[in-house]
């Protein structure tokens, strides 16, 4: 913006960002006016709103320096809202600061969008406009929060802000690159996308199909969502065996993404590696749910789920610390079977690995390549990853019941990515 403007007069272009900015503020709050019924209660709206704007605009172009008619200025409509303010509570018992402040802030936009880049004011003009727009949003949401919300929030900014700044770089163990700060930075960005998911499934998508619970909560852990959805699908009845098997697979389509985030958050030099691979596989996945979707959607056998989310809080002290141990203990065995058998026993671990939570160990490889290579490297995450597969198909059957009418679509669905694994992972040995 700054480049388009540049051609323009100066202050003739301060003029009218100001105008126009004062006005769309005014705007807002003659149409949060109307829609409340209250204009009694507001201060003013669009032409008062302008106004303030224009008159911070004058009094600071006529002393820029010093600024003492702007802060004159400043203190003579100071007065003027504290009136209102005290006539609102009087005679209509009105609380609400909101309008004062916003016209306070739209007083103070000449100055600001004289000396400051485009960027900045523009960002606060859209900041205004939104958190004046989001106020009924607001309410809704405080009203389906539930009581220990506002603490999950405050330990997840305590465990990436105040925690993890204050660990150690050194190693614990002499000869094994294990540290306080590499195991805790594992642990906040897995918590990071598990409270992601968990703030989507609770306040976006609380009424949602079946489809959208594999999608959220493969962001998750697509093992703890296979499970839960197998679960469900006894309860479902066998009409509705195509959209659980869809869901179940876009929980693994989503797997893939999460490892991709992953790769990219821990190691560029992996993830150039991995990318395409791990792209193709989400694709597949992806696809394999898609069709399997449609067809259900055919038959009439798509529903929504508005069941009030009961999942559990994901950042649970005692998730964080199994996590963190996992994570511990799969670097110390790594770095033993490294010692003892090698490349090749690393490579046999991989596949062991995925028969547990994988992703300990995949940020255990990334965090600590040491000696082993890139290509090593990526090999065993695509090991882990295919065995993680393979081993979700089995709770998939199991937890489904052995006559469930899932398990066609299951072995189908599961088959094709297993197969599409297998495949590009002997083009990457061969390549």
């Amino acid at each position: 913006m700054d480049e388009i403007l540049k051609d323009f007069p100066k202050d003739l272009t301060f003029f009218l960002l100001t105008t126009i900015f004062s006005l769309l503020i005014g705007l807002s709050q003659r149409r949060l006016s109307l829609k409340s019924g209250g204009e009694r209660t507001h201060f003013g709206t669009d032409r008062t709103f302008t106004f303030i704007g224009i008159l911070g605009y004058l009094l600071y172009i006529l002393d820029p320096t010093s600024m003492r008619l702007f802060m004159g200025g400043g203190l003579i409509l100071g007065g003027l809202l504290a009136i209102n303010y005290y006539v609102k509570q009087a005679h209509f018992h009105f609380f609400g600061l909101t309008t004062i402040i916003i016209a306070l802030i739209t007083y103070c936009l000449a100055p600001i969008i004289a000396t400051q880049p485009s960027w900045f004011y523009v960002t606060i003009v859209v900041v205004v406009l939104t958190l004046t727009e989001l106020k009924h949003t607001f309410t809704e949401l405080v009203q389906r929060m539930k009581n220990d919300d506002m603490i999950t929030l405050a330990k997840f900014l305590a465990i990436s802000f105040i925690i993890l700044p204050m660990l150690p770089h050194n190693n614990i163990i002499e000869g094994i690159n294990l540290t306080p700060y590499s195991i805790w930075l594992a642990t906040v960005v897995v918590s990071g996308i598990s409270y992601l998911s968990y703030l989507l499934k609770r306040y976006v998508f609380r009424e949602s199909g079946v489809l959208v619970s594999g999608i959220i909560g493969g962001m998750y852990s697509s093992t703890a969502t296979i499970s839960v959805l197998a679960r469900q699908s006894k309860k479902a009845g066998e009409g509705h065996a195509a959209q659980y098997t869809a869901a179940m697979i876009m929980s693994i389509c989503m797997m893939f993404i999460r490892f991709l985030i992953l790769v990219f958050i821990f190691s560029r030099k992996i993830f150039i590696m991995i990318y395409p691979y791990l792209l193709i596989m989400a694709f597949i996945a992806g696809c394999v749910a898609w069709f399997i979707y449609r067809k259900a959607k055919k038959r009439g056998e798509v529903t929504i789920s508005n069941e009030e989310d009961d999942s559990s809080n994901p950042l649970e002290f005692k998730v964080a610390l199994i996590f963190a141990t996992l994570f511990v203990v799969f670097t110390l065995i790594t770095h033993f079977v490294l010692v003892y058998t090698g490349v090749g026993g690393l490579k046999t671990l991989s596949f062991i690995a995925g028969f547990s939570d994988i992703t300990p160990f995949i940020l255990n490889l990334l965090q600590n390549p040491g000696a082993i290579t890139a290509g090593v490297i990526t090999i065993c995450c695509l090991q882990a990853i295919i065995s993680n597969v393979a081993m979700n198909l089995c709770y998939a059957l199991f937890f489904s019941g052995h006559k469930s009418s899932l398990r066609p679509w299951i072995l189908g669905g599961f088959g094709t990515i297993l197969g599409a694994n297998a495949i590009l992972l002997a083009l990457f040995y061969i390549l």
